[in-house]
């Protein structure tokens, strides 16, 4: 159970985010930094006198005539997760590799953890509940930091983003309409989050908070009976349904798996902090300001963001230079988590990146 525990929280990237992801054996080559920020002044008034980012970096930057890096990719991951996700397989052995689409021989690409997740700063590093309450738009101003700042890179090639990763890139596009060539957004939807999505997200933090061990984020051990409960309820939310009929096909395997589940991997306040940075993200109001051209996917089993909502048909034609896309389930598609299985819509990075100059 341990596995398609940590395969449904993935594929709603509430991931396991202290796990180690490897990169395939043949794969390119990854640096990984951190970078500071002195400072740091948060959306909910809350400072930290230096905020770590994480990164990872695969490929070496190229300057163009002018001396600018021409060639960067930025990858953004989503809910609970990080940077190291993009090195699994199904990932990075369809799209890094020599001849592939973001070959690491020719893109600069970069990996970075969000704060609250991976090895940046976050609650569990002690501050615990005292941490600052981090928003999306903290998230997307450190990320742009990241970028420009520290790794110098005016322009990027690409943003791809992933669940609030993809959110963040509509972010991206509305803040710094020239910042980047081409956008990419996967299963994610450019409004306030609201009805059922935002339903399980508080019913998450609640259950947490309701076990007596939590201790008001001051537990000397985690919380198990809420971490129980979010878990299970993220693990409904990240599910494909034909994908764990096909791994559990009997009441025995779903009893096997069931009597296996590990959270020790969780952290309850983490967890909260990650689940509550959607509580004001609302981009719809500014859609009109993304010139870059977006090729935006999501999936039609992705229980978060249902496409019986009809939210991205209404929205996806005020963006300028847009093409939306709805996969429809098959083999190919993981519900929420179909944004990390490349082979599932590689086809229209493809497209995306020959139609914003190669």
């Amino acid at each position: 159970m341990r596995q398609a525990l940590m395969g449904a929280l993935s594929a709603l990237s509430v991931a396991l985010a202290g796990a180690a992801m490897a990169q395939t054996p043949a794969g390119p080559a990854v640096s990984q930094a951190d970078y500071v920020l002195h400072d740091f002044q948060f959306e909910s008034g809350g400072s930290l006198p230096q905020l770590k980012l994480h990164y990872r970096t695969l490929g070496t930057p190229h300057h163009d005539a002018s001396g600018q890096i021409d060639n960067a990719v930025l990858i953004l991951h989503g809910t609970g997760g990080s940077g190291a996700q993009f090195l699994r397989p199904q990932f990075s052995g369809e799209l890094f590799g020599a001849g592939q689409l973001l070959d690491a021989g020719k893109y600069f690409i970069i990996l970075p953890d969000d704060i609250g997740h991976g090895n940046s700063s976050k609650p569990s590093d002690g501050l615990r509940a005292r941490f600052p309450h981090y928003d999306y738009a903290d998230m997307v101003r450190a990320e742009h930091s990241l970028v420009t700042e520290g790794l110098g890179v005016a322009r990027l090639r690409l943003i791809m983003g992933t669940s609030m990763g993809c959110m963040h890139a509509f972010m991206w596009g509305e803040q710094w309409p020239e910042a980047s060539r081409a956008l990419m957004p996967l299963a994610c939807l450019p409004v306030a989050i609201a009805g059922r999505n935002r339903m399980w997200r508080r019913m998450v933090i609640e259950d947490i908070k309701a076990d007596p061990a939590w201790k008001g984020g001051d537990y000397a051990s985690e919380p198990a009976d809420g971490l129980r409960a979010a878990a299970d309820i993220l693990t409904i939310a990240g599910s494909a349904p034909h994908q764990m009929q096909k791994a559990m096909p009997t009441p025995a395997d779903v009893d096997r798996h069931m009597a296996g589940r590990s959270f020790a991997d969780l952290d309850a306040n983490d967890l909260i902090y990650q689940v509550d940075s959607s509580r004001d993200y609302d981009p719809s109001a500014g859609l009109e300001r993304i010139v870059a051209p977006v090729m935006w996917v999501n999936s039609a089993d992705d229980f978060i963001n249902p496409p019986e909502l009809g939210i991205a048909e209404r929205e996806a034609p005020r963006l300028p230079h847009a093409q939306f896309v709805l996969l429809p389930i098959s083999d190919l598609t993981h519900g929420h988590g179909t944004h990390t299985w490349a082979t599932a819509w590689k086809d229209y990075l493809a497209r995306l990146l020959a139609e914003s100059g190669g």
